[in-house]
């Protein structure tokens, strides 16, 4: 573990430093597990619970930081130090929680996160990069792990060294709300994506310990697997359900992309609201401990989700000290409170006190949250590097964001006869239609999870809608006419020469996306008859979190794209639908005909779907013939 001092050129010390390397838990010279052995050594009862205590921003304050000891904070989704606030506004706000922590008896540094899930997606002007469903279409490990060091980039701009990502959720059932945060319904895509944690932490160097913590320094942040385990899988896609399984299947669908999120030095792993076979994951002694820790190996810290522990009980927070004493005991190293932490921290107490919980079970939970916080360097620079502030947005992240939007795209349809393609469009056209609910809509394109939680319309952050991409795409002499909802006689005599109608489902989280019909809403469905049966060709662009029903409609379409949920890139679309770059993408996920075949997984015996799991086509195009502009 020697290596860890030196990437941070630390180890030598300055005048003032060579006092306390008499205490060895300030010495970074001294091996990891000794520093933490000696701070544990040191630390009351109170501290160790202050340090297993993750309270929300909201509720921070520097006199709650240093009367609890407490060691994490969190901003909660469309939680901001103010609106539209800067990089700098967002690390003054982490460095003044910082100051407070350093200032306590020992001095033990808390560590900030944040739901970091496609981009920094908290915080205005960040770059939004595709929603994970798209990363999936790529196929592309480099890409997701370019965007994942991106990502820790911007995220270390705020002053921030914690991300709660990558979701390693096997989406089996498109219902789900959460489908768009899953790779796929295909464990081994995955697997392969979990390479994002190469970037958000740093690849790990040759004989790194398999299941111990890395962190590569400075320009990069603490990753979180998460929600282990079977999030995906639950009956019916209902969120936070119950995933029936034989451990044989759980491992095999949901846990592999675990086995390679140890192997790659993931820090920390967040435990599902879903239960298995009847029992809350977050009170599984046998998943979180003895698989988890024990057999696979896991030396990182596991952290509960948002009140997750008090939904053990129904209803939610009936009992606080069980939902306590239940997630401390099966494993539970760090809770996300993160509001009634006074209550938490009074119920912990009481339970260590009157040994439910045992001292041993607190030290494992505290040692490996020192662990991660000295893999981290945290001890060494608790503070925001100010030199990164310009990351937040950049361009070379917009560039990349709209690399991984071209290479997301799936074609799935393009013309209506063999040998007559309707893409790639003419950028040379006179007159061209833009209509839908999702053609000139930043919020809509980028999702949930985007500035506020549950994501929003129009434009709430910095980026590039479809229909500016649009006229930045074409020639200046082509008319671009814009009408989001347009009737029946809209396109009669009008002399277009095709349409584009992009339409889709709005932004939504969690349960709140739960949807048991996925028909195309917000008057998509008029759009596509209105538009596509008018003497003009029509592209159909579809931004969805997951696949819905189209085949009623695909005949009237002269051409069909799937563009997931893209993010704040929209020339990333562009780029391609007018034959700069050939589509690549393959189907994350089956494309059903109906409901009724739901779930319905490559793999399975009666397997009927519209457009096979892996599906793909292009428009052969001629390399070199078609350049970007």
């Amino acid at each position: 573990m020697a290596a860890i001092c030196a990437q941070w050129k630390s180890c030598k010390g300055d005048d003032d430093g060579e006092k306390n390397f008499k205490i060895i838990y300030k010495d970074p010279g001294q091996p990891i597990e000794a520093r933490v052995e000696d701070l544990l050594s040191r630390m009351t009862v109170a501290e160790k619970i202050g340090q297993m205590t993750q309270i929300e921003r909201a509720v921070a304050s520097p006199d709650v930081i240093e009367k609890f000891a407490i060691g994490s904070i969190l901003n909660g989704g469309g939680s901001a130090p103010a609106p539209i606030a800067s990089a700098s506004v967002w690390a003054d706000m982490v460095d003044s929680f910082q100051d407070a922590a350093m200032s306590t008896r020992l001095g033990i540094p808390m560590i900030f996160g944040t739901d970091a899930v496609h981009g920094h997606n908290n915080v205005y002007g960040a770059t939004i990069f595709p929603h994970n469903i798209g990363l999936g279409a790529t196929r592309d490990p480099d890409l997701v792990k370019r965007i994942g060091a991106a990502t820790a980039l911007e995220v270390r701009a705020t002053g921030i060294p914690y991300a709660f990502s990558p979701c390693l959720a096997v989406c089996r059932d498109p219902r789900w709300g959460r489908c768009y945060e899953s790779y796929s319904e295909d464990t081994e895509v995955v697997r392969k994506m979990t390479d994002i944690i190469l970037g958000l932490q740093g690849s790990p160097p040759d004989g790194h310990p398999n299941g111990y913590p890395y962190v590569a320094g400075g320009t990069t942040v603490v990753a979180s697997a998460k929600h282990f385990v079977g999030d995906g899988g639950t009956t019916g896609g209902i969120n936070e359900n119950n995933t029936v399984a034989s451990y044989y299947d759980l491992y095999r669908v949901h846990m592999l992309p675990y086995v390679d999120a140890l192997a790659k030095g993931v820090s920390t792993i967040m435990a599902s609201y879903s239960s298995w076979n009847g029992v809350k994951m977050h009170a599984s002694h046998y998943l979180l401990t003895r698989i988890l820790k024990d057999r696979m190996g896991f030396k990182g810290f596991i952290i509960s989700d948002w009140e997750a522990i008090d939904r053990i009980t129904s209803p939610p927070g009936a009992n606080h000290s069980y939902s306590i004493s239940a997630s401390i005991n099966a494993g539970i190293d760090m809770v996300m409170v993160p509001f009634k932490f006074q209550t938490y921290i009074d119920e912990l107490t009481a339970l260590v006190n009157s040994s439910v919980i045992s001292m041993s079970r607190i030290d494992d939970a505290v040692r490996r949250i020192l662990r991660v916080k000295f893999v981290t360097g945290l001890f060494e620079h608790p503070k925001t590097d100010r030199s990164l502030l310009g990351m937040v947005g950049n361009l070379g992240h917009r560039e990349l964001a709209r690399e991984a939007v071209r290479k997301s795209l799936v074609l799935l349809k393009n013309g209506k006869m063999p040998g007559k393609p309707l893409l790639p469009l003419d950028k040379n056209a006179p007159k061209i239609l833009v209509a839908g609910s999702h053609a000139d809509n930043l919020g809509y394109q980028c999702g949930g999870w985007t500035i506020s939680w549950e994501g929003g319309s129009g434009a709430t952050t910095v980026g590039t809608t479809i229909l500016d991409a649009i006229k930045q795409a074409v020639s200046p002499s082509t008319e671009v006419v814009y009408e989001q909802n347009p009737d029946a006689n809209f396109t009669k005599g009008k002399g277009f020469s095709y349409a584009i109608a992009v339409i889709g489902e709005p932004p939504y989280v969690e349960s709140t996306g739960d949807n048991t019909n996925l028909t195309i809403p917000l008057g998509g469905i008029d759009v596509i008859n209105n538009v596509c049966n008018n003497g003009s060709p029509c592209l159909v662009i579809l931004i969805s979190g997951r696949p819905l029903v189209v085949e009623p409609y695909l005949n009237r379409m002269d051409a069909f794209v799937a563009a997931w949920l893209p993010g704040s890139e929209g020339r990333g679309i562009t780029d391609v639908i007018f034959g700069d770059y050939d589509f690549q993408g393959h189907l994350p996920r089956t494309w059903f005909k109906r409901v009724d075949q739901l779930p319905m997984n490559v793999g399975d015996k009666d397997y009927d779907p519209l457009f096979p799991f892996g599906f793909s086509m292009s428009m052969n195009l001629q390399s070199g013939h078609h350049h970007h502009q």
